[in-house]
């Protein structure tokens, strides 16, 4: 957590103010988010989530159309008592900080959580998703968002993968980056994490030849997940104990990535654990 700030209001009207760079900047620049630790979420209810999750907020700009809306009263306050800074701005300079012509009534900033590879225990957890070198944000946040549903322990980032904190990839979490915890590491800090797993590591594979439904899964569950263009890398796979296929029976020649993850996380819900 940061250091406690004192709360604040500052209404702003110029396209050239450096909080509206900034805001901009944490928008477009993945580089700039990773120097910040910081990010941005769009709407009012992500910025619900965020304030009944705990995580610190560093702005909340409103918009005309949230001053009179009670919810987004309630929580400009709530963010200021945090020490948030509460920019009141017109519809021109929300547009120009979220790129949209028709932006939410309400844009937060947030500060960054991700673990490392040594700060994941699994004693206790249910199921958490690796994901190797996932590249498309709407995929990772709907990954997120399912990880989130059947109450799974968190995801993993292993390798060069899209950042989940990108505009795209929090809009497609839908609030569950807030509730579901992120992880990043390198391949060998994974390889040795899956090399101690205690229960079921479990990848989906194009040589995976036992069908998703098979499997006695022992909690806790590592699933893998590899690259949507090229799958998991054979040296990933080899770290896993069970490669599973998801069978088809249509022309398609494979899934979506984020669809064959709520596949497998729904059977392994259903069939193996209480989660």
């Amino acid at each position: 957590m940061s250091e406690k700030r004192q709360g604040a209001v500052k209404q702003i009207t110029s396209h050239s103010n450096p909080l509206v760079k900034e805001i901009k900047g944490l928008v477009a620049q993945r580089k700039h988010r990773s120097q910040s630790g910081l990010f941005v979420a769009e709407g009012l209810k992500l910025a619900t989530d965020a304030l009944e999750a705990g995580w610190d907020v560093r702005y909340l700009a409103i918009g005309p159309e949230a001053r009179d809306n009670p919810v987004a009263q309630k929580a400009a306050a709530a963010a200021k008592a945090r020490g948030a800074l509460i920019l009141e701005v017109s519809t021109a300079v929300m547009s120009a900080m979220t790129r949209k012509d028709n932006p939410q009534m309400v844009v937060g900033v947030y500060e960054q959580q991700i673990l490392g590879a040594k700060d994941i225990d699994p004693r206790g957890a249910s199921v958490w998703v690796a994901l190797d070198r996932v590249r498309d944000p709407g995929n990772l946040g709907t990954i997120i968002r399912t990880v989130d549903a059947v109450g799974g322990a968190g995801v993993m980032l292993v390798g060069d993968c899209t950042d989940p904190f990108a505009v795209e990839a929090v809009r497609a979490t839908m609030g569950s980056l807030f509730h579901v915890p992120l992880a990043k590491m390198g391949k060998e800090e994974f390889k040795a994490l899956a090399g101690k797993w205690p229960g079921t590591v479990a990848a989906t594979h194009l040589k995976g030849s036992v069908d998703y439904r098979v499997p006695e899964w022992q909690d806790p569950v590592l699933l893998v997940m590899g690259n949507e263009q090229k799958g998991l890398e054979d040296d990933m796979a080899d770290a896993c104990k069970t490669l599973i296929r998801i069978p088809q029976v249509g022309q398609a020649d494979s899934l979506n990535l984020a669809v064959a993850t709520g596949i497998a996380l729904y059977e392994i819900r259903r069939n193996h654990l209480e989660l």
